[in-house]
Order: structure tokens, then sequence, then C-alpha cells
């Protein structure tokens, strides 16, 4: 069974940093793709990174790239955010089976994880 667990939100004044961890366990091979998505109480879930099983090639919407950087490290899946916006505040989720569409959408198709709170604010 298939589980994701986010770890690392908090409070972050705007400019700032913060390092999401998903602690991923379960699965029966290492070739797996992950990501990353957010969503924002009446807004749109919105998918902020994956990160391939095979080749470690990334991807990220217009909204985050050159401010959130996704790795994966064995079982671990890290969301590093800088130069953070008060848009960014979200519940975010760790998830399986990304798909990456038009104009670089990302959608996930398979777990997820209960997901940790990120509020940027002064």
């Amino acid at each position: 069974q298939l589980q994701l667990v986010e770890s690392g939100g908090g409070l972050v004044q705007p400019g700032g940093s913060l390092r999401l961890s998903c602690a991923a366990s379960g699965f029966t091979s290492d070739n797996y793709a992950i990501g990353w998505f957010r969503q924002a109480p009446g807004k749109e879930r919105e998918g902020v990174a994956c990160i391939s099983g095979s080749d470690g090639s990334t991807n990220y919407p217009d909204s985050v790239r050159g401010r959130f950087t996704i790795s994966r490290d064995k079982n671990m899946v890290y969301l590093q955010m800088n130069h953070q916006k008060p848009e960014d505040t979200a519940v975010y989720h760790c998830a399986t089976e990304p798909e990456v569409g038009a104009r670089g959408l990302i959608r996930f198709f398979g777990s997820w994880g209960e997901g940790t709170q990120v509020a940027v604010s002064s």
C-alpha cells in the first residue's frame, strides 16, 4: 500500500524560503515519477513540480519556475521553495503519477498524502 507523508510546512515571510519533505513508502520499485501539488481555499488544485523516475528530469509551471526546486533521494522527495510570495499560501501535497500537459501544467493521477500547510505572510 502506497503511503506519502509530507512535512516541513509553516509560516514564512514574503521573500523567505521553506523546504518541504515527503516520505514515500509501499512502492515496488524506485522507478516512479512523483511530485507536488497545492490547493488553496477557493482555488483549483495546481501542480507545482514533478520529477521523473527514470532520468530525474523535472517540470514546473510558470508560476513557480525559477523559485521552486524538486529533488529526490531514495524514498524521500523534497520541494525547496525560495523567494516565496503570498500567493504560494496553500496546502501542499506529495503525489504520484504526474502528467505534464500544455503550458507546463501538471496533473496527478495517482495517490497523494494529507498535505502540509504553507502560509506566506508578513
